[in-house]
């Protein structure tokens, strides 16, 4: 089994032969119109690009589905979704956007920021563990999926 980068975020064990050594990553989703933009997105960016590097990790296991048939309970961009933070019970909502659409409300994270990266195609009720910039391990829970584009019927949003 291939470990994931120490950046990368990982979910709970899900079965006896895991261990969290050698933790299982989500299975993701991903929409067809949201990987064509995304793709973009990294073109502009440089090859050596940590944000980059990460979200194309990403981007590189998900399954892509047309955003018509997206599941109603996966994040996709410009989604909202609210977590539970394990170790201190917070819950804030937030929404996934493309960097251009960040601004200094607290409530978007950018898909290059390395939790957006993750949140991206987890479903409600996955749980990863994501390491703080302190280095310490948060582990973090999708609750809720409050708003996702494709859900409202905006497919081409």
């Amino acid at each position: 089994v291939k470990k994931p980068p120490a950046f990368h975020p990982f979910v709970q064990e899900k079965t006896m032969n895991q261990t969290l050594a050698e933790p299982a990553l989500p299975q993701i989703v991903l929409s067809s119109l949201d990987l064509d933009r995304l793709d973009q997105l990294l073109s502009r960016l440089p090859a050596t690009d940590p944000a980059r590097l990460q979200l194309e990790q990403e981007l590189d296991r998900g399954a892509v589905v047309e955003p018509a048939a997206m599941p109603a309970n996966v994040v996709t961009m410009n989604s909202t979704v609210r977590l539970r933070l394990l170790k201190t019970g917070e819950e804030p909502c937030l929404t996934l956007v493309y960097p251009k659409d960040l601004d200094a409300s607290g409530d978007k994270v950018s898909v290059l920021a390395p939790v957006g990266s993750a949140l991206l195609g987890l479903s409600e009720g996955d749980q990863i563990h994501w390491a703080m910039p302190d280095g310490e391990i948060q582990p973090i829970q999708v609750l809720q999926l409050v708003y996702q584009p494709e859900r409202a019927g905006q497919l081409h949003r």
